[in-house]
């Protein structure tokens, strides 16, 4: 009887323990298994210790994209000790942008931020977390919502009529257009976020801190742009072999000192102005770190030094940006001077020979707008995506993406491709516009991944909507407002269009240009 009993309860232990070692094999050893199979994407062969560096050339954006067309939109690379994936098209980073965007949604180390930007306390660079989501909820609640930027409309249009004025009145010297387009947006800026002109006296003219400051914000974006090898070799970092550390932290004194400055001029007169009631960003940040606000999600509150490296944030990629696309936009045009006819066309039918542009007129005009779209397709500021990290390994497209690893979007080399432009090396707004146009339906704001010169997801551009408004305004005044010649009879053929790699995508040579003034007079009187 003993032995009838025990039988049974053997088989049932035994098949118990066999469907558990089963399930674990298939859970552990078939999981681990798979990973083993999944390969990196593929990519060129990386040298020793150095990786891939030495292939990304002084122009990365452009040999990322050239080495696209012999490996594919989804690469590896090893930089140094660093995993890399690069997506340089628009199917590839949606993958990563909208269906793993949480899983890319921090920042891998670097030296600038750590050097240059307060040591990732800044919202650009702070890891992804509550801290970084109280930072940009201050930014989208009392700068960049749709109320705040209504509130201060007239602020721009006011800067702008100063900048077409200056224009207006430069009589026969050429001007180089990117300098007074940066003074533009940098006291533009300034006016919303410290209640004041950064630079000049208001008539628009050249200024030497203005561009003493300007040479500041592009120093800082080459630096930025730069792949230090300390960022992939930890064992040089400390050699700061190419320089850049150094170079970094005198950049950092310089703002800080600015910043530094600022915030002491209104502690000192700032009582005045909150009883005037005077209200500014600045004035803002400095009520909530009084009354230690901050966030119920573990933000934290605010210190001197998180405000001083949002300005160093929101002066560095709020002003720069913007005129340099400005300044593409206007050296495009001139190019093509069957499109600036076309433009100015609608211009007067929409706001007349009387008057200036106003942020009213914008919706009204289709081709001015097809105009900006195609500017930011053929120069985006940002041409390689501020880096992200990957926090957990994951599959891209049957592909193994470690965790740690850095990805790159080839945000230049998407708005080329072939697959999804005609005739993508052309500037041709047309194709944006509606009933007919190829990309009809495209818009700029991280939607349609064909063209995300903002990028897309989590980590998207938190001043999109201004510097959309910005650029808009001013790219259309200077098309209404002007006729544009090149100096000592250069023919529109003979304009240098190459580029000049940074973080942001600068001109390798300025703008130098007559702007011939087309309206009455009385409109440039502001």
């Amino acid at each position: 009887m003993a032995m009838m009993i025990t039988l049974p309860l053997i088989f049932c232990y035994s098949a118990i323990s066999g469907i558990l070692l089963y399930i674990l094999f298939k859970v552990f050893f078939y999981s681990d298994r798979r990973r083993q199979c999944l390969q990196y994407p593929p990519g060129p062969r990386p040298w020793p210790v150095v990786g891939n560096l030495p292939q990304l050339g002084t122009m990365p954006h452009q040999s990322l994209a050239a080495m696209a067309k012999t490996y594919g939109p989804l690469m590896y690379l090893r930089l140094g000790y660093v995993h890399v994936v690069v997506a340089a098209s628009a199917s590839v980073a949606m993958e990563f942008l909208k269906k793993h965007d949480a899983n890319f949604s921090s920042r891998p180390p670097n030296s600038g931020a750590k050097h240059m930007a307060y040591n990732y306390q800044d919202m650009v660079f702070a890891p992804y977390g509550p801290r970084w989501r109280m930072l940009r909820k201050i930014c989208s609640v009392h700068l960049f919502s749709a109320k705040a930027l209504d509130d201060f409309r007239r602020v721009r249009e006011e800067e702008v009529g100063i900048l077409v004025g200056a224009l207006a009145n430069s009589g026969e010297v050429p001007v180089k257009l990117g300098q007074l387009l940066n003074i533009c947006t940098t006291n533009a800026l300034g006016r919303v976020m410290l209640g004041r002109r950064v630079f000049g006296d208001g008539s628009g003219r050249p200024d030497s801190a203005a561009d003493e400051f300007k040479s500041m914000v592009e120093e800082m974006m080459v630096l930025a742009g730069v792949f230090n090898l300390g960022d992939f070799i930890p064992g040089l970092d400390w050699l700061d072999l190419q320089g850049v550390a150094r170079r970094m932290k005198k950049l950092h004194a310089r703002f800080d000192a600015l910043f530094s400055t600022i915030l002491t001029e209104r502690r000192n007169d700032g009582t005045t102005r909150r009883l005037q009631g005077y209200s500014d960003f600045l004035n803002t940040l400095l009520s909530l770190k009084e009354k230690d606000v901050i966030d119920g999600d573990g933000g934290g509150t605010l210190t001197d030094t998180d405000i001083k490296a949002l300005l160093l944030d929101l002066f560095t990629a709020g002003t720069d940006t913007s005129s340099s696309t400005v300044e593409w936009a206007i050296a495009e045009l001139i190019r093509y001077p069957n499109l600036l006819v076309q433009a100015q066309q609608e211009l007067d039918k929409v706001v007349g020979q009387n008057r200036l542009v106003t942020e009213d007129d914008l919706t009204h005009l289709t081709f001015l707008q097809a105009i900006v779209k195609e500017t930011f397709r053929l120069h985006p500021s940002t041409p390689l995506s501020l880096p992200r990290m990957a926090a957990e390994s994951c599959e891209i497209n049957g592909y193994f993406i470690p965790k740690g690893a850095t990805l790159l979007v080839n945000v230049w080399a998407i708005a080329r491709d072939p697959d999804y432009w005609v005739e993508p090396l052309k500037f041709c707004p047309d194709r944006f516009l509606p009933g007919g146009g190829e990309k009809a339906n495209v818009d700029v704001k991280g939607n349609d991944f064909e063209v995300i010169p903002f990028g897309a997801g989590r980590r998207i551009c938190a001043g999109m909507s201004y510097g959309l408004r910005m650029v808009q305004l001013l790219i259309a005044s200077l098309i209404h407002g002007f006729d544009w010649e090149l100096p000592n009879g250069q023919s529109f053929e003979e304009l240098n269009m190459d580029e000049a790699y940074g973080l942001t995508l600068q001109r390798a040579s300025p703008l130098l240009v007559y702007p011939r003034p087309r309206l009455s007079p009385n409109a440039f009187r502001v």
